[in-house]
């Protein structure tokens, strides 16, 4: 079953992308997309036989390198971590497939399209099912190919082409102390095999080695290593820069990249790897510092974000700081339960993002929205589910309630505000109560500037270009993140008076709608259904059976925590709502006048705490100019002067030379040789 599950993403997309356009787009569509649900139903059913208590198992697949003590087999694993992730992935890569059906209707190049998605999709499964280090980093870098493909792929816009090339670059910078750690690990262990590490790692505790001239503690140098490769993938402070520019890539790319794929990856091997980082608290306190920071940076950012999906990137990068800060704490089935519910509502919040964009004629400034919600009615219900979820919105078991009853995001982000405290880490957890209450801020703001207010459609350009072009005016020059392929819906405008400019916004088709609703009902129920399974002490050690490090008794103490720590991200929440709806609904003028007086802090926020302009300082321009450098002076004036270009210029002045004396007469010819001879004769006479 695992066999199909895995590799019928890759013929599909091996199929559709050597077939492309002699295929033909249904063709190309129907398989990649079928295939897809195929392996989604048979990961639900490796999901639910887990949950009834599976043992383990491994698929062998084929000898792949073997050099020395180096043996690395080709093998599937399957644990329950392995299910979970099995799940999330075919789930949201399925529907994101179901979803581009409408997305992408009018792009020439789908088969090129969705050939890239199950490619992508392909190599996280090989990820996630590794059962070796080498065979993990062989997905981590198919990903991280796959990703550079879809970002760019309307690679006639500068700026795609720019944010793929940036997030290859800045991955490859993680990417290399990863490969670091795993050449560690084999140098330690003497196997890459996970199993082998895992069961030996607590005997290395306490233990050194030599690192860049000192004694340092093995576990700690390797699972720094590692943790670096996750701060990449996974977008984690100093290494984040790449994922609010994957916007640039088609909106169902960016569903698939936040909520399920690329991004869970470095959360994922840290959980995987968790007996070697149990190893270490030196480790685990960066891993939680890293992850705290990131959350509370990313919240920061989102607050002034005016671009609907970058607003929702912001909130993928905070989300997975909390699952970091909850691995940190040690709480790694809070990790994993947030990883899963998170995939569920920000695939879903993304996608309706796209809807959005979709009834707008892609028009992704939220400045540009406004009352929505009776126009594209499905679509807001949708977005409210996953706002209703990201925020955490629910009934904790207090006060004589025996239940904790709410959205998907209540139950899993309250968990690891409550881990955190509960392991000592109380100010990890103020971190986690405050990005909740910002997070709560920046989600219903998107929601009151998108579907409550006025319409303020009139004042965009992009919506104006669609009321020209609906009345067959004006060059169909679009603006937007489908102009490289000039998509036109086709907006039929008519003038009421309204003050909209005549335009009206259209529901999506049904291939945007049902993956909506299917996520909606995730977004609900996921975190209610599921959450025994995952943080509670008896359920979690059960199902979890030595694939993640689960601390019992850190389950436990979670659910002793003071009252007022139960009630904390609920409280901020309801703040969270409360401010968004005094600032955009109550007095809508109220935050151009807040950003006025502070004027600095709202440009350090709106320049993303000048990360951008700091790389580009660091890194950015001195290595463009070490490129000029040895491009101009090196290349040309060196290389090419005293090399190629040099060789010419003699071989040519001495072709001129020997050509003067090839005059083609025989008297010429006689003389030279009359010349030489003579010479010749008296070399001889004279020695």
């Amino acid at each position: 079953m695992i066999l199909f599950i895995v590799f019928l993403p890759l013929l599909a997309a091996i199929i559709a992308g050597l077939g492309n356009r002699a295929l033909g787009n249904t063709a190309a569509k129907v398989l990649t997309t079928g295939a897809l649900f195929v392996s989604c139903v048979l990961s639900w059913r490796i999901f639910l036989h887990y949950l009834g208590g599976a043992e383990p198992g491994v698929t062998a697949v084929f000898d792949w390198i073997r050099s020395g003590d180096l043996n690395v087999a080709w093998a599937l694993r399957v644990d329950a971590l392995t299910a979970v992730m099995l799940v999330v992935i075919t789930s949201v890569s399925a529907l994101v497939h179901l979803y581009s059906w409408g997305y992408m209707e009018e792009d020439p190049d789908q088969p090129r399209f969705f050939a890239y998605l199950s490619l992508f999709t392909f190599a996280m499964l090989m990820l996630v099912t590794a059962n070796n280090l080498v065979q993990m980093f062989f997905g981590w870098e198919g990903v991280g190919l796959a990703s550079y493909l879809l970002i760019g792929f309307w690679f006639k816009k500068p700026s795609a082409n720019a944010a793929a090339i940036k997030a290859f670059v800045v991955n490859r910078v993680g990417d290399l102390g990863f490969m670091l750690g795993i050449f560690g690990t084999f140098l330690v262990f003497g196997t890459i095999s996970i199993p082998e590490i895992l069961a030996a790692a607590p005997g290395m505790t306490g233990s050194t080695i030599g690192f860049l001239g000192h004694r340092l503690d093995t576990m700690t140098i390797l699972c720094l290593l590692l943790f670096v490769g996750a701060m990449g993938k996974s977008a984690q402070l100093g290494l984040h820069t790449w994922l609010p520019d994957a916007m640039e890539g088609p909106t169902p790319v960016s569903a698939l990249i936040h909520a399920a794929t690329m991004v869970t990856a470095g959360v994922f091997m840290v959980c995987r790897l968790s007996p070697m980082f149990e190893t270490s608290p030196f480790a685990l306190h960066v891993v939680m510092t890293v992850g705290a920071a990131t959350c509370f940076f990313a919240a920061t950012v989102g607050l002034v974000q005016t671009d609907i999906k970058r607003v929702i990137a912001y909130s993928t990068c905070s989300q997975l700081g909390y699952m970091f800060f909850a691995a940190g704490c040690g709480a790694y089935g809070a990790a994993m339960f947030h990883l899963f519910t998170h995939a569920f509502f920000k695939a879903l919040l993304f996608l309706g993002a796209g809807s959005v964009i979709h009834a707008m004629h892609h028009e992704q400034d939220m400045r540009y929205y406004g009352g929505l919600r009776k126009h594209i009615p499905i679509t807001f219900w949708g977005m409210m589910a996953g706002t209703l979820a990201i925020t955490g919105v629910g009934i904790p078991a207090v006060f004589g309630n025996p239940l904790a009853i709410g959205f998907a995001g209540f139950h899993s982000k309250d968990a690891i505000i409550e881990a955190a405290w509960a392991s000592g880490q109380s100010g990890a957890s103020i971190v986690g109560i405050i990005v909740a209450l910002l997070t709560s801020f920046y989600s219903w703001r998107l929601m009151f500037l998108t579907f409550w207010g006025k319409p303020r459609w009139a004042s965009s350009e992009h919506i104006q270009h669609a009321i020209h072009d609906a009345h067959g005016h004006g060059d169909h020059a679009h603006h937007d993140d489908h102009a490289a392929h000039g998509h036109d819906d086709h907006a039929h405008a008519h003038d009421h008076g309204d003050g909209t400019g005549g335009y009206h916004p259209h529901e999506s088709p049904l291939p945007i709608l049902v993956p909506l609703a299917l996520l909606s009902f995730g977004a609900v129920t996921a975190g209610f259904i599921f959450h025994g399974y995952f943080i509670e002490p008896t359920a979690g050690e059960a199902y979890w059976k030595g694939s993640i490090a689960f601390r019992e008794h850190l389950m436990h103490a979670m659910h002793e925590v003071p009252l007022g720590v139960k009630l904390s991200a609920s409280i901020a929440m309801l703040l969270g709502l409360w401010g968004a709806w005094m600032a955009y609904i109550r007095n809508p003028g109220f935050p151009a006048k807040l950003a006025g007086q502070f004027r600095v802090l709202y440009d350090f926020l709106l320049h993303k705490w000048y990360f951008d302009e700091l790389y580009d300082l660091l890194f950015v321009r001195p290595a463009f100019a070490l490129g000029r450098l040895f491009w101009h002076r090196g290349d040309e004036k060196t290389i090419d002067r005293f090399g190629p270009n040099g060789s010419a210029w003699l071989v040519a002045q001495g072709s001129r030379v020997a050509g003067k004396l090839q005059s083609g007469y025989v008297y010429t010819y006689a003389f030279v040789m009359l010349i030489g001879l003579t010479a010749a004769v008296t070399w001889a006479i004279t020695r």
